[in-house]
C-alpha cells in the first residue's frame, strides 16, 4: 500500500476515543524539557552580551519576546494532542511542497548545533583545566566531543529515549534554577535590582554607548532565542507525542537499539470521532496551558536572573562574553567577588545550561528527519522507524563533529538563529492554516479551536513578520 502512494501523501487519520488525562503531575514533562533546552543559548550568551554592552536599553524586549512564543507553542502542542501526529506530519498534510521547503530550511539550520556542545565545553574547560597544557580552544573541543560521545552512548543504551531526555532535562532545570537563584543573592545584584525591574518595563534611553550595527544579529538571536525560538520550537510536538499526550497515546515510542525492544509506530495519527472521549478535550487543553506555562515561565525567570547578573557584574566592568570566553568572562568576575566557590558555581550552571542542548537537539532532529522521510517517500516505510532514527542519529553526530571545527560557537549559533528566524515566520503562519482551516473539518465540534486562540496566534505571527522586516532593513543599512 505504501509503495502505491504518491510522493508526500499520508494515509487518512484513523479514529479513536480521546483518552482521559492520567493526572496533571503525571503528564508534566514536555514543558520542563522546553525550559531546560531554552536555557542553552540566549539566556547565557546573547542576552547577557546585550545587557553587558548596552545596559538596560533593550531589556524591555525580553518579556514580549518570550510571551510571543506561547500561542505558537500551544498550537504546535494542540495539533499533536488532537491527532497524535508530529507537527511536521501536519505540515505535510497541509501542503507537501511547503513542508518540503521547510524541511530543507530546518536541515540547514541544524548543521551547526554542535556549537552548543562547544559553548558548554568553554565552561568545563575553565572548570577543570583538562587536558592540562592544551590551548583554550583545544580544551573546549575536547569537552565538546566528550559530552557528545557520552550523550550518544546514553541514547544507544536507553530503553525509551524520551525518558532519558526528560530525566536529564529535569536535572538540568533544577541545577540551573537553584544555581542562578543562589548567584542572584550576590550583594551587587541585590543593589541594582530596583533599577533592573524598572528597566524590564520602561525603556532606558539614551544608550550608554553607541549602537554597533554588527550587534543586529546578536540582538535578533537574543529575541528569537528568548525561549526556544526558531525550529527548536517545533520540538515540543515530539516531546508531546513521546509522552503520550492526548491522541499520542496510540503512537509508539522510539527505543534504544541495545536494550529496548522496537515498537510499531503508526504511519499516520488518529483523530477523535463524535462522542469519543470528547469530555476529555478541556482537561487536555488545560494541561497544555500549564505545561507550556512551566516551560516559558521558568525560562523567563532564569533569563531574568542571567540578565540581572550581567547588569550587576559585567556591565560596570565592560566585560563581554565572546568567542571561546562565553562562560569564562562571567566566572572570573564571580571568582573575584566570591572566591573559588563563586567561580565553580557559575561554571557548573553554565555547563548545565549548554551541554544539554546537543542531547535534546540531536534526538529531536533525528525524529523530524525520520518523520519527513516517512511522509515524503512512501517506499521508506518498509524500513522500521527506529532504523531511520538511528541512521539520522549517526549522520547528525558525524556532521556536527565536523562543523564544530569550522568556527567559534558564538557565530555558529547566530547563523542557526538567523535561519531559524526565517523558519519561525513561515511555520507560524502555516499554523493558522493547519489548525484553523485544515484540521477543523476532521474534528468534532467540541475539539475545534476558538477565536481567542486565533487572535493571539495571529498577533504572534504579525510580530514575527515585523521583526523580520526590521532585521532585513538593518542588514541593508549595514551593507
Amino acid at each position: 500500500m505504501a509503495q502505491s502512494q504518491s510522493w508526500g501523501t499520508l494515509p487518512p487519520y484513523g479514529r479513536a476515543p480521546l483518552p482521559p488525562i492520567p493526572g496533571m503531575i503525571a503528564a508534566l514533562g514536555p514543558g520542563v524539557i522546553f525550559m531546560a533546552l531554552a536555557q542553552g543559548s540566549g539566556e547565557l550568551i546573547f542576552w547577557p552580551y546585550i545587557i553587558a554592552k548596552y545596559g538596560l536599553t533593550f531589556l524591555y524586549l525580553l518579556l514580549p519576546a518570550c510571551l510571543l512564543q506561547f500561542p505558537i507553542v500551544y498550537e504546535i502542542g494542540r495539533y499533536t494532542m488532537l491527532t497524535g501526529e508530529s507537527i511536521f506530519q501536519g505540515f505535510i498534510r497541509l501542503n507537501r511542497i511547503f513542508a518540503f521547503f521547510l524541511w530543507i530550511l530546518m536541515t540547514l539550520s541544524f548543521l551547526w548545533f554542535g556549537a552548543f556542545a562547544a559553548a558548554g565545553g568553554t565552561s568545563l574547560a575553565a572548570l577543570t583545566d583538562i587536558p592540562s597544557g592544551w590551548s583554550q580552544r583545544g580544551q573546549t573541543l575536547f569537552w565538546a566531543y566528550l559530552s557528545m560521545f557520552v550523550f550518544f552512548t546514553a541514547i544507544l543504551f536507553s530503553k525509551v529515549i524520551y525518558r532519558l531526555v526528560e530525566g536529564f532535562m529535569w536535572g538540568v532545570a533544577l541545577v540551573t534554577f537553584v544555581g542562578l537563584l543562589l548567584a542572584s543573592t550576590h550583594p551587587d545584584a541585590l543593589e541594582v535590582l530596583p533599577s533592573f525591574l524598572k528597566g524590564l518595563f520602561v525603556p532606558q534611553w539614551p544608550m550608554p554607548r553607541p549602537w554597533d550595527p554588527a550587534d543586529a544579529t546578536k540582538l535578533l538571536t537574543a529575541i528569537t532565542f528568548a525561549g526556544l525560538g526558531g525550529f527548536w520550537t517545533l520540538f515540543y510536538s515530539y516531546w508531546i507525542r513521546d509522552k503520550g499526550i492526548g491522541m499520542a497515546h496510540y503512537m509508539g515510542r522510539i527505543t534504544g537499539p541495545i536494550t529496548g525492544k522496537p515498537e510499531v509506530i503508526p504511519t499516520s495519527g488518529f483523530a477523535p470521532g463524535e462522542d469519543e472521549g470528547l469530555a476529555h478535550v478541556s482537561p487536555w487543553k488545560r494541561f497544555l496551558f500549564w505545561d507550556i506555562s512551566i516551560g516559558i515561565g521558568g525560562n523567563i525567570l532564569t533569563t531574568l536572573m542571567t540578565c540581572l547578573l550581567a547588569y550587576a557584574l559585567l556591565y560596570p566592568k565592560g566585560l563581554l562574553p565572546e568567542h571561546y570566553q562565553l562562560a569564562v568572562v562571567q566566572s572570573r568576575f564571580f571568582e573575584a567577588s566570591w572566591g573559588p566557590v563563586g567561580r565553580i558555581l557559575f561554571l557548573v550552571v553554565a555547563a548545565a545550561f549548554l551541554s544539554d542542548t546537543w542531547l535534546a537537539t540531536v534526538d529531536a532532529v533525528s525524529r523530524i528527519h525520520t518523520d519527513c522521510i516517512y511522509g515524503f517517500f512512501p517506499r521508506s516505510r518498509s524500513v522500521p522507524v527506529r532504523s531511520w532514527y538511528l541512521f539520522f542519529l549517526f549522520v547528525l553526530t558525524a556532521v556536527t563533529s565536523i562543523t564544530i571545527l569550522l568556527h567559534e560557537p558564538g557565530p555558529l549559533i547566530q547563523l542557526s538563529a538567523v535561519i531559524g528566524f526565517i523558519g519561525t515566520v513561515l511555520f507560524s503562519v502555516a499554523l493558522i492554516f493547519l489548525n484553523y482551516v485544515y484540521l477543523p473539518s476532521h474534528l468534532p465540534s467540541p475539539a475545534r479551536p476558538g477565536r481567542l486562540n486565533l487572535f493571539f496566534l495571529s498577533l504572534s505571527c504579525i510580530a514575527y513578520v515585523i521583526l523580520a522586516v526590521a532585521y532585513l532593513l538593518t542588514i541593508v543599512k549595514i551593507i
